[in-house]
């Protein structure tokens, strides 16, 4: 099976493979940076506009995942309810035919800050049609263009756009 069949065919899986692999990345460098007070909790399902929620002391952001394989990303379908959360924000992750990940590519507020408001961007329509063959709007997401997306080169920069002053973590305690 060619790639690019396997890209559609199993884009759940891939959304779960990229998933796991932000994760443990982003846990090993936060790791190596001496950040250790950070704590990830997975949504079962994307009803509320984000995949994963990421919280480091009182930062807490719920983010949305989307990926591609071209250079840059296009229009890109987010969720109302995405900038509903306190400090939601998307991350657009390029993908190579082995799933290697990057350049990462930000969209969201400051550390704490809300996202702003996506109303003044048109609504996406759903993606398959009805059965009258018409694509209808879907009235909770609007298309961002991919040009509202700040690019990033490297996972540290995303981790810093995500909690800010990546300082290491007090140590308490010592060895048991």
């Amino acid at each position: 099976m060619t790639t690019v069949a396997s890209n559609y065919l199993y884009s759940t899986l891939r959304e779960r493979i990229v998933e796991h692999v932000f994760i443990g990345d982003a846990l090993r460098e936060l790791w190596r940076l001496g950040v250790y007070d950070v704590e990830v909790l997975r949504s079962e399902f994307d009803a509320h506009g984000y995949d994963l929620v990421m919280a480091r002391g009182k930062i807490v952001r719920h983010i949305q995942f989307k990926t591609g394989t071209q250079k840059k990303p296009g229009t890109v379908s987010l969720s109302r309810a995405l900038a509903e959360k306190p400090s939601g924000c998307a991350i657009w992750i390029r993908l190579e035919s082995d799933l290697a990940m990057g350049p990462f590519f930000w969209f969201g507020a400051a550390p704490g800050e809300p996202l702003a408001a996506l109303d003044h961007y048109p609504n996406s329509l759903r993606v398959t049609p009805n059965k009258t063959g018409v694509r209808p709007i879907r009235k909770n997401h609007h298309e961002v263009p991919g040009a509202a997306f700040i690019p990033r080169s490297s996972l540290q920069e995303i981790l810093a756009d995500l909690f800010g002053n990546l300082k290491p973590t007090a140590v308490v305690g010592g060895p048991e």
